[in-house]
C-alpha cells in the first residue's frame, strides 16, 4: 500500500515564521496537483483513503495546517485565523508550482479554499481549476460553532490510541458509519506521544482561543464577506453535504447552487458534519469530478 512523503514549507508570520508540514502522494513531478485541506481540529492524514485513489493520476498534497499534526505551533493564538491560513497556503503553492490546481477542503479547509479562490478570481489563467467544498459554505450555523467550541482545546490524555479513538468517536458520530478498523486508522494520526506515557491529541490547544472569542454578531459579519468571495469564484465547484449536517444547512447549500460558481450539490444520507471521504460512494463522487 502506497504511503506519502512528509515535506515542509517555510511560512512568514509576525513572530519570525513557522514551518507547515504537508503529505505528498503520487509522482512529485506531476504538474496536476490536488490540494486537500482538512477541518478545524484535524490533520492531513485524514485524506489517506482518497489520496490513494487519486494519486495514480494526480499529485495529492495534504497539508497539516499550522498548529496541527507535524506543523509548528504559533506563538500568538490569535494567529489561528483565516489570514494566516490563506498566506500559508499561498506559500505552499509557490513551493509546489502546480500547472493545474484542484482544491478539496473539508469544513475549515473549504473556507480557506473559498477565500483563496475568491481573492484570486481575476487571475488568468484561473488559480484553481476545480473546487470541492466538503460540508461547508458561507453561512455556518451558530449552534455548530458552539458545539465545536465546547470540546476544542481539550486535547486529553489517553492510555493508548484505542482509548483516544473511543473518546473521539463519542464526539464524531455525525461522521457516519465506520468500521472499527476505519475509525482506528483515522484516529492514529490524531494523537502524539504524551509526556510521561500514553498519548494526547495532536493539535495546539490554543486553537480554541479565536473560536471562543467569536460572537454570533462577528460570525454574521464574516458570512457577508464569505458570500462576496463565493460569488467571485470561477472554478467549477462541487458541494458535498452530509444530509443531516448541523454546520451547513440545506438552505445555504441550495443557495450555493444558484449563485457564484453554481455548485453541483451531492448529499450523503444519514451523515452529518462532515463526510470523511472514506466510503466508496464518497470517494467515487470526488474522483469522478476531479479526474473526468
Amino acid at each position: 500500500m502506497s504511503e506519502p512523503t512528509l515535506n515542509y514549507v517555510s511560512c512568514p508570520d509576525p513572530s519570525g515564521g513557522h514551518r507547515m508540514a504537508y503529505w505528498e502522494w503520487g509522482d512529485p513531478a506531476n504538474p496536476h496537483v490536488v490540494l486537500c485541506v482538512h477541518g478545524l481540529s484535524r490533520q492531513g492524514r485524514d485524506f489517506d483513503t482518497l489520496a490513494r485513489a487519486l494519486s495514480p493520476r494526480v499529485r495529492v498534497v495534504c497539508p497539516d495546517v499550522v498548529g496541527r499534526g507535524r506543523s509548528d505551533w504559533l506563538k500568538d493564538p490569535m494567529g489561528y485565523q483565516m489570514p494566516t491560513y490563506v498566506a500559508d497556503m499561498m506559500a505552499l503553492l509557490a513551493q509546489l508550482k502546480p500547472a493545474t490546481l484542484d482544491w478539496l477542503g473539508t469544513s475549515m479547509g473549504g473556507l480557506i479554499g473559498m477565500t483563496v479562490c475568491g481573492m484570486n478570481a481575476a487571475a488568468a489563467p484561473a488559480l484553481v481549476r476545480r473546487l470541492v467544498l466538503n460540508d461547508v459554505g458561507p453561512v455556518i450555523q451558530w449552534a455548530s460553532i458552539q458545539r465545536i467550541a465546547a470540546y476544542l482545546g481539550n486535547t486529553g490524555h489517553f492510555a493508548d490510541v484505542q482509548q483516544a479513538a473511543d473518546a473521539m468517536w463519542a464526539i464524531s458520530t455525525t461522521f457516519g458509519p465506520h468500521t472499527p478498523e476505519q475509525w482506528l486508522a483515522l484516529s492514529r494520526p490524531m494523537v502524539k506521544p504524551a509526556e510521561g506515557g500514553g498519548v494526547t491529541l495532536h493539535y495546539d490547544p490554543a486553537l480554541a482561543v479565536p473560536v471562543r472569542a467569536a460572537t454570533e454578531e462577528s460570525t454574521r459579519q464574516g458570512e457577508a464577506l464569505l458570500w462576496q468571495l463565493y460569488d467571485q469564484i470561477q472554478a467549477r465547484t462541487l458541494l458535498l453535504r452530509g444530509a443531516v449536517s448541523d454546520l451547513l444547512s440545506r438552505e445555504t447549500a441550495l443557495a450555493m447552487t444558484q449563485r457564484g460558481p453554481k455548485a453541483r450539490l451531492v448529499e450523503f444520507a444519514g451523515i452529518g458534519h462532515a463526510p470523511t471521504l472514506i466510503a466508496p460512494d464518497q470517494v467515487e463522487t470526488v474522483a469522478s469530478f476531479l479526474l473526468d
